[in-house]
């Protein structure tokens, strides 16, 4: 039965119109009298941010459903929404079945407690009595491999120690439906793997489950169905692979075919005494290419058509990440690489040897312009996509660049 038609005796999870709404204040307030005050003087300033955006959902038993998209799309609202942790805004959840969730490293901990103290603590927000939880204990501190620490203060604990805790706890329930959020993402290797092996089991067992993660190979190979979240809006709703695909290179694709239509007339401007004509993105065997790797080469080719004879122009790009953020701008005058006086059609080529870009989707604007004076002859802003992918063995995941830098150590 297809997933979206399934009916509500066949569906675990069912959300249909739901939006979660939160309100940002647009000052700093320094305690809660004063927020009382700036309230009951109606002073209080704060902006809408929709974090989900009429969803509409409806997941069968026994569905391993993964859930993808770019930081803060809405994936771990949707999530708490489900667990009945946020209350929605406006529109209605239904749920089918025992829910345990692992939503947060944690979650559900107190620092000052022992392990011990803080596996009964969690299993009771799960809903288990004392005496369930002491019939799980050794079962749990065997999974997370943590005898030797589990009498100590949590707070002693490294934040891979507690998210091992945590997953033992939430997976030992035996939930109909099991939330994860990034749980993947924490522990060592053989945790991982260990994880990963206990959450292929519960699909054995026809327990529903909901999987949040940035690794792509992992929603692959254990999801049969994946949602890709968007701002807060659900993009795509299919099988695992497609959809995957499509949040890595689909996006790019609609804007490539835009780039194929030419840049619209909001996106370029000059006097068009030089006309860019036609811009090549390719890689380092000299074919085009929309998906790059870090590290990789990259060559610009620009094709122009100088209308009348122009002495000494000044050919420029720029590369900016998708959210706007301008990464470089170089140019043949900052590069002292003077050009001749151009007449007719020709091509002006730039060649980056290696993209110090981590992963993302990225936009080129190229440009031409007289050297000593303002003329803009053509301009054309962010109109040419490419993406970067993890991949060459780079497994830096934060900021914008890799740095390439070599560590070291002495021993003193």
């Amino acid at each position: 039965m297809d997933w979206r038609t399934a009916s509500d005796r066949d569906a675990a999870i069912r959300l249909d119109n739901v939006s979660v709404c939160y309100r940002m204040p647009r000052e700093r307030v320094a305690s809660l009298k004063e927020h009382a005050m700036r309230w009951l003087q109606r002073r209080t300033q704060s902006d809408e941010f929709w974090a989900l955006r009429d969803a509409n959902l409806s997941v069968e038993r026994g569905q391993v459903v993964g859930i993808i998209g770019k930081n803060g799309a809405g994936k771990s609202t949707l999530l708490k929404v489900i667990a009945r942790v946020l209350r929605p805004t406006t529109g209605r959840v239904r749920i089918a079945g025992a829910v345990a969730p692992l939503l947060e490293v944690g979650a559900g901990f107190h620092p000052e407690l022992t392990g011990r103290e803080n596996i009964f603590l969690n299993g009771a927000l799960l809903g288990f009595t004392r005496a369930e939880m002491r019939a799980k204990f050794d079962r749990i501190v065997d999974f997370a491999e943590l005898w030797e620490f589990i009498d100590a203060p949590l707070r002693t604990f490294s934040s891979g120690m507690v998210a091992r805790l945590g997953f033992a706890i939430a997976t030992d329930a035996e939930p109909d439906i099991l939330l994860l959020d990034e749980v993947l993402s924490v522990g060592d290797a053989a945790f991982q793997r260990k994880s990963f092996e206990r959450i292929l089991s519960f699909r054995t067992f026809g327990a529903t489950i909901l999987f949040v993660s940035h690794n792509l190979d992992a929603v692959k190979s254990m999801c049969e169905r994946t949602i890709w979240l968007d701002r807060g809006r659900i993009a795509a709703d299919d099988q695992a692979s497609a959809v995957v695909e499509e949040y890595q290179y689909g996006g790019l694709g609609l804007e490539t075919r835009q780039r194929a239509a030419g840049p619209t007339a909001e996106q370029r401007w000059g006097t068009r005494r030089i006309e860019i004509a036609d811009v090549r993105i390719k890689n380092g065997n000299g074919a085009e290419e929309a998906i790059f790797a870090t590290g990789d080469s990259l060559t610009l080719e620009i094709d122009y058509w100088a209308h009348q004879p122009t002495a000494a122009p000044t050919f420029g790009m720029g590369i900016h990440r998708h959210d706007g953020v301008h990464l470089t701008g170089p140019n043949t005058t900052f590069s002292n690489f003077p050009l001749p006086t151009l007449e007719g059609r020709g091509t002006v080529t730039f060649a980056i040897p290696r993209l110090p870009m981590l992963e993302g989707l990225y936009h080129i604007s190229v440009s031409v312009h007289a050297t000593n004076d303002p003329e803009m002859y053509d301009y054309h802003d962010r109109c040419y996509p490419f993406r970067v992918v993890n991949a060459n063995g780079c497994r830096e995941r934060y900021g914008l660049v890799s740095v390439r830098g070599v560590w070291s150590h002495t021993r003193r």
